[in-house]
């Protein structure tokens, strides 16, 4: 089993067993870390909270984020990961339903490497989900190699 990980920060439970059931039918076998809120997804990268001791040099090798998010908006995310000298790296791929030019355009201002919309077809959001992780594991180079 792959050990790197893939932070999934998604609230709606349907659309994370969907992603998850994607890359796995990808035959992607990285772990996969599933924060429900944006809190829950900074308290697990800066190792703090109830992840406090774990630590925030082991970094996800893919963050997929939505951006309708309680509790901290997946924006915001975005901000404070890429203004951290450790975690500014990791590639983020926003994941979401917005359809806002104005949210596409924040997340690219504030660093995302991609926005994807996610398909409403069932069929569609497994294909192009499994492609986010065969391209972001697969094919791409990261910058670092954790």
């Amino acid at each position: 089993m792959n050990t790197e990980v893939i932070m999934l920060v998604e609230d709606n439970q349907d659309d994370a067993t969907l992603t998850i059931d994607a890359l796995q039918a990808n035959h992607i076998r990285n772990k996969i870390f599933l924060a429900k809120n944006g809190v829950e997804a900074l308290d697990y990268l800066f190792g703090q909270g109830v992840y406090e001791g774990r630590s925030p040099t082991q970094l996800p090798v893919l963050m997929l984020l939505d951006l309708k998010l309680p509790k901290v908006d997946g924006l915001e995310v975005l901000r404070r990961v890429r203004a951290d000298e450790h975690a500014r790296l990791i590639p983020i791929v926003i994941l979401t339903s917005s359809n806002e030019d104005e949210d596409r355009l924040k997340a690219y201002s504030l660093g995302t490497n991609s926005y994807v919309r996610k398909p409403v077809d069932y069929d569609d959001f497994l294909r192009v989900a499994g492609q986010l992780g065969q391209y972001w594991l697969s094919v791409n180079e990261p910058p670092y190699k954790l």
